[in-house]
């Protein structure tokens, strides 16, 4: 088997170097993890059969090697502190890095510094120095996060003030690592799902479109020069093509006046629960908009009774995580029940 040079960080964020003999770069930094280091870097050693220097990352407790030089696998953004948000995908490796490297003993500002270094985000770099300079005034982790709302929502900076409070921070990160990679993995699927039928209707709409606005208006005088009756049908087509042809631009004026009054009023409180009503209550997606907010209500529960964060508190997280507010409301009943000393099953029923 080849030798591997590591670099790697001890418990006290020292570096430290050696060579290890392994299958490859992911077998080397597991062991380099079994030595009680974090690694960094890990390099084939030119005369072992290595393929070339791989630059290591942890996601999960795995090795996750990047050839040096290729495509990261995250593209880069230039936000910073512009107010542009930093990636979702980026804040779930921040999650999983972060917790990792407290995990293996270091303090939360050397681990930050790690970060910052292994980053190749500039807007996620940014952001990590605003929570180390916040840290370093005396703040806790949590409420640090709280000054990124956008990036860290309530029930994110909620596990990890309980993590602070019952000491059991690493695993309470790790388990919001896993949620958020739950999390990122559904709505990968979602979109996969729903990209190919997506493209179906949209080349459906284009093809009518085309089709009622510039051919059949010039088969009219074809039809004219026939001097034959036409069938009903056939005369309401016409009819129809006509009015999208002269008034095409007045209907798509209406359709954007209308979505605009209608997000409006859904930004509305009674708005919006009149078409929340609606989508629990929809003929054939009814069932499914149910089974989605229940699933939601029940995984984002879970997660933060799992990681400490008391009953009431976790119940209004919930709520709010679950975007609908007529379950909302009932959970917010749920919420009153436990209050008042019934048990959680009780108050659900």
């Amino acid at each position: 088997m080849p030798a591997f040079h590591y670099t790697a960080l001890d418990r006290s964020g020292k570096e430290v170097t050696g060579t290890l003999i392994g299958r490859d770069t992911a077998d080397v930094a597991a062991k380099v993890r079994a030595l009680g280091y974090f690694p960094v870097d890990v390099t084939a050693d030119r005369n072992g059969g290595g393929n070339g220097r791989r630059v290591i990352g942890i996601t999960g407790g795995r090795a996750r090697p990047v050839f040096e030089g290729a495509a990261p696998a995250q593209a880069p953004t230039a936000a910073g502190a512009a107010g542009k948000k930093v990636p979702r995908v980026q804040i779930l490796l921040f999650t999983r890095e972060l917790a990792d490297l407290i995990d293996a003993g270091l303090p939360i500002d050397r681990a930050l510094s790690v970060l910052i270094e292994q980053s190749e985000s500039e807007a996620l770099q940014e952001m990590i120095r605003r929570l180390q300079a916040d840290i370093r005034a005396g703040k806790p982790l949590s409420e640090a996060l709280a000054n990124f709302p956008r990036e860290f929502p309530t029930l994110y900076a909620n596990m990890i003030r309980a993590g602070e409070v019952s000491g059991q921070l690493p695993a309470v990160m790790t388990r919001l690592a896993d949620f958020l990679e739950k999390e990122q993995v559904r709505r990968s699927q979602i979109v996969a799902a729903l990209t190919y039928p997506m493209v179906l209707i949209s080349v459906a709409v284009l093809a009518v479109t085309f089709l009622l606005t510039f051919v059949i208006p010039r088969l009219q005088d074809v039809f004219k020069d026939l001097g034959a009756a036409l069938p009903l049908p056939t005369q309401i087509l016409l009819a129809g093509s006509g009015f999208i042809a002269r008034y095409g631009w007045a209907i798509a004026g209406v359709a954007v006046v209308g979505f605009g009054l209608f997000r409006a009023w859904t930004n509305t409180s009674a708005g919006r629960r009149a078409f929340d009503t609606f989508r629990l209550n929809a003929p054939l997606l009814g069932g499914l908009t149910c089974k989605i907010v229940m699933a939601r209500f029940v995984r984002t529960l879970g997660t933060l009774l799992g990681g400490g964060v008391p009953m009431l508190d976790s119940l209004d997280i919930a709520a709010s995580a679950v975007g609908n507010s007529v379950t909302a409301e009932a959970i917010g009943q749920v919420h009153d029940g436990v209050r008042q000393g019934e048990t959680l099953s009780d108050a659900m029923k």
